[in-house]
């Protein structure tokens, strides 16, 4: 027993010593490092509390935000089977409609944005800071701000050319083309400028022309930064909803934003089991375009923020 005593006593100091190291190394660890987890995880609950809700109310029975719960007591597929079953509300033409024009519109103005970046980037001509500042002061003001004006002047535009007037979807693109190219612009421009004067200088000697160099040096270097202003456009255009409103009047042809309006558009009758399905569908082709170019706008952003 005499000698029992003293490796009980060991045994119970390091077992304090240890409680102390791991009571100290926690604190240090949240001092450092842990109150950003929990950050982290407050924000994360914040942003995917709305989005599980919208996915409870579509197979939610009930046809009310306010009787559904975040886990459904009941489960139904009526509401999705009803988006594609009405005649009054053609969301599948309507989910057509915007994953279209947004694929159009994302994909010209990558080729005009690369472009006019190129021009004022690796060009020297007469105006060219000018002409930037021309494009950022446009930026200040919103396209909003002009729909009286762009539904006039596309209302004069269809008089001339009824195919890109009213009611069209591409007079809407056009619409859509001529009013967010100039950040893109900026955003190419500055990634641009990170890449070496010296690769136009060598392919100048092997006697190649600016559409050479744009085209097989500027292009392939820039692949990151024009995914980043792809999915930027897609994902702002595929949810814009004053401009297609105020251009588009036939129902076939409005985009899903302007169209889902008309499922809550009567106080009386609104259907929000069918608007939290038909969300759900939304959001089906932005993540298809997101998921395969998530690498490209990570490495798009960080590199055009750098400068050579």
């Amino acid at each position: 027993m005499a000698t029992s005593k003293p490796t009980d006593s060991k045994v119970v100091a390091g077992q304090t010593t240890l409680g102390t190291k791991n009571k100290t190394s926690f604190k240090v660890w949240w001092r450092d490092k842990g109150w950003r987890h929990a950050v982290m995880w407050v924000a994360m609950a914040f942003a995917i509390y709305p989005v599980l809700w919208m996915i409870s109310a579509a197979f939610n029975t009930f046809n009310t935000l306010g009787s559904s719960n975040l886990i459904p007591t009941s489960v139904t597929l009526d509401n999705f089977k009803e988006l594609f079953t009405n005649p009054l509300l053609p969301v599948g033409r309507w989910l057509w409609n915007s994953f279209y024009i947004a694929f159009v519109v994302a994909t010209v103005q990558v080729v005009m944005s690369a472009s006019a970046a190129f021009a004022f980037s690796r060009l020297e001509w007469r105006g060219r800071r000018a002409g930037l500042l021309i494009v950022l002061l446009i930026q200040v003001f919103p396209q909003y701000l002009a729909f009286v004006a762009i539904l006039l002047l596309v209302r004069g535009i269809g008089d001339v050319f009824p195919m890109a007037g009213l009611n069209t979807h591409l007079g809407l693109i056009l619409v859509y083309l001529g009013g967010s190219i100039g950040i893109n612009t900026w955003l190419i421009k500055g990634f641009m400028d990170t890449i070496p004067f010296s690769l136009d200088e060598a392919a100048v000697v092997d006697g190649a022309s600016h559409f050479d160099i744009f085209s097989r040096v500027i292009l392939p270097l820039t692949r990151p930064i024009l995914g980043v202003v792809f999915i930027i456009t897609f994902v702002m255009i595929y949810g814009e909803y004053i401009l297609a409103s105020v251009l588009l009047s036939d129902t076939n042809l409005y985009t899903l934003p302007r169209g889902l309006f008309l499922m809550i558009s009567d106080s009386y009758t609104a259907n929000w089991g069918g608007l939290a399905a038909a969300s759900v569908l939304a959001s089906l082709p932005v993540i298809a375009v997101y998921v395969p170019m998530q690498d490209q706008l990570v490495g798009g952003l960080t590199s055009g923020a750098v400068k050579g």
